[in-house]
């Protein structure tokens, strides 16, 4: 059953009497009058309010970039349009016209819409649940968002596809090699192989070959910043330390801004399924877990700007510190958490670009899922997030074999994990073992590996079109340029046994502080953290306090 059908009640709630009264308190400006079958909002549109029908109705379709139509629902009087786009001012992913009769209908902006969801808790919960339902709907549904178009299995296609499905946004994709409608598409566009993968956007633009930047302009996603405004924090990562940050920070009244240059979530959003985390006994997915965190980010008013790398932080000025984007513009903010994570650790193999995104993968999604159902695959790697990825791909796959350089995987994986694998028949641990060297081509992608046993030095071939690497991971401290401290391995240095070249007099140096006074790191960047979700949610928490002393500081 779909998920209208389960919660549609959740999805669209009528809303009594009282609770209209407390929307009218809310809203943005006076009830407007609207003709029949006039356009209220279109797909795309920015800044677009959540419509109280007050009288008539409004009819709400979701459509697809090519022009493809499905009625989503008609919001009769105490009903209410949107979905979680409108928190922030996004770019609208449905359309939505005046009933036969018009119809009479009360706006409420997002700034307005937020005020609501924090202010009337009671309303503010059945808001919100229904605003994230309705994009999950959305997602669920299909005919709705972007159209991919591209050969099936390529890099460049997998890319998208994990960009759009980390960023929680709908989309449908077409072979363009099938004979079907793609392959008529890029026919009748008059386009040649080397322009695929295409990306039609909900509003009808054609991109081709996007970068995950130009895909997200395309969506509405990347707000426009304001270069005059500074923010009281600029938070650099959306993984959970990030969007922990950002929630704690913003309903405390800061101004907050988050970047992060690929997707909310950071590596715990690719994680299968996270079973050990406070809250959580059946366990919850690293999506799930990150897209809740993102839309209370969103609820108290922080801004989250995806996709948009910071690639320079200014260390000059000790009171207002200036972030240069990847846009080509800056940012300006009192305090700066560096919560940037870290990235996969790619082994020494010769090859191994030729066959990243087409055949070697970092994280195991449901994207990855697809395209290694039945086939025999091969996992490198012996942590937690490996044996969650193990755990995920098994039952989807005919033969996994999991390859670890240790003896055994009891110094680096917990318990339950452990057991899980050794319940799986299908999965075959090769301990003490590295991979060789890789085989294949552009063209074909990988179709081997060699392994070899690091004790015995015999080796082995596995014939492989999937390898999963999960060995570890590198701070994403590049873009700092020596501005603060980091250890031997690029990991950033906080607490009370740094020396600062810009102390405050009368401060003390804060635990989550780095030797430059305002900025601050938590999170999987930081030396000396516990690499877990719980403890990177933790920091996120504590670094507001230290903000908040921070800046009483530099006031006094």
């Amino acid at each position: 059953m779909s998920l209208i059908e389960t919660r549609g009640h959740q999805m669209f709630p009528v809303l009594v009497a009282e609770q209209i009264a407390t929307f009218r308190r809310f809203a943005s400006g006076p009830a407007r009058r609207f003709q029949p079958h006039e356009l209220i909002f279109n797909v795309g549109d920015h800044h677009a309010p959540v419509w109280m029908v007050l009288d008539g109705a409004i009819e709400v379709v979701r459509r697809d970039g090519l022009g493809r139509e499905n009625p989503i629902t008609v919001h009769g009087i105490g009903q209410f349009t949107g979905e979680v786009s409108q928190l922030a001012g996004r770019g609208s992913l449905a359309a939505g016209k005046a009933g036969a009769e018009g119809c009479l209908a009360l706006p409420l902006d997002a700034a307005h819409l937020r005020a609501l969801i924090i202010g009337s808790a009671d309303l503010g919960e059945i808001v919100m649940r229904a605003l994230i339902l309705r994009r999950v709907g959305l997602i669920e549904g299909g005919s709705a968002g972007s159209v991919l178009i591209g050969r099936t299995g390529e890099s460049e296609l997998v890319r998208l596809q994990g960009f759009l499905s980390r960023n929680g946004y709908p989309h449908t994709t077409i072979d363009a090699e099938d004979g079907g409608d793609g392959h008529v598409i890029v026919e009748r566009l008059g386009l040649h192989s080397d322009d695929l993968p295409l990306m039609i956007c909900p509003i009808g633009t054609v991109l081709k070959h996007p970068s995950n930047a130009e895909a997200g302009v395309c969506l509405g996603m990347t707000p426009e910043l304001d270069p005059t405004k500074i923010y009281d924090t600029a938070i650099v990562g959306s993984g959970p330390a990030g969007l922990a940050a950002a929630v704690y920070a913003a309903s405390e009244g800061l101004s907050v801004l988050v970047l992060d240059q690929r997707a909310f979530g950071g590596q715990a959003g690719a994680s299968a399924r996270i079973e050990n985390y406070l809250g959580f006994p059946t366990g919850i997915s690293g999506q799930a877990l990150a897209g809740r965190a993102y839309n209370q980010a969103q609820k108290f008013g922080a801004e989250i700007a995806i996709p948009l790398a910071v690639t320079e932080l200014d260390c000059h000025d000790s009171e207002i510190k200036r972030l240069s984007l990847s846009n080509g513009f800056s940012i300006r903010a009192r305090t700066v958490v560096i919560a940037a994570g870290a990235r996969y650790r790619r082994p020494d193999i010769a090859n191994l670009d030729t066959f990243e995104g087409n055949g070697i993968s970092y994280w195991a999604s449901p994207v990855e899922a697809r395209l290694c159902e039945g086939e025999e695959v091969a996992l490198v790697g012996g942590g937690n997030s490996a044996g969650q990825a193990v755990v995920y791909l098994a039952p989807r796959v005919k033969r996994l074999h999991l390859v670890i350089r240790r003896r055994d995987l009891e110094a680096t994986m917990s318990r339950y994990l452990i057991d899980r694998i050794a319940a799986l028949p299908n999965v075959e641990i090769h301990p003490e073992t590295e991979v060789l060297s890789l085989e294949g081509s552009k063209q074909l992608g990988l179709t081997g590996a060699k392994f070899g046993n690091r004790t015995t030095r015999a080796t082995h071939h596995r014939a492989l079109r999937h390898l999963f690497l999960f060995i570890g991971a590198e701070p994403n401290t590049d873009w700092l340029a020596n501005c603060v401290g980091v250890d031997h391995g690029g990991f950033v240095k906080t607490g009370t046994g740094l020396t600062r070249d810009t102390a405050i007099a009368g401060e003390v140096l804060r635990t989550l502080e780095t030797d430059k006074a305002g900025v601050f790191a938590i999170g999987d960047v930081r030396a000396g953290s516990t690499k877990r979700v719980a403890a990177a949610v933790g920091e996120g928490a504590a670094v507001v306090a230290q903000i908040h002393g921070y800046l009483a500081d530099v006031v006094r």
